[in-house]
């Protein structure tokens, strides 16, 4: 049930992170979940231990998670636009 609901959510923050970096019609439903638990796991190790809490990858759903989870994956498709074009957009 974990996995399920790591998927959907990282779906919509995927999702929400690519219209905030206007990439969505680039990418799909299954680059959007990717995204969105890639940044997750981002945001895990970088920006959770310095608010504290517990990111969406550990079974923890609140919205401090799901916040830190999309900062994470909005700097991942700012980082990959880097590489990409040579500007973040």
């Amino acid at each position: 049930m974990g996995l399920i609901i790591l998927l959907v959510v990282g779906g919509v923050v995927g999702w929400l992170a690519s219209l905030i970096m206007r990439t969505d019609g680039q990418q799909g439903i299954f680059l959007n979940i990717v995204v969105g638990i890639v940044g997750a796991v981002l945001a895990g190790f970088i920006v959770t231990p310095l608010i504290g809490g517990a990111p969406i990858t550990s079974g923890e759903i609140s919205i401090q998670s799901v916040l830190v989870s999309l900062l994470g994956a909005v700097v991942l498709l700012g980082i990959i636009n880097l590489f990409r074009r040579g500007t973040v957009r």
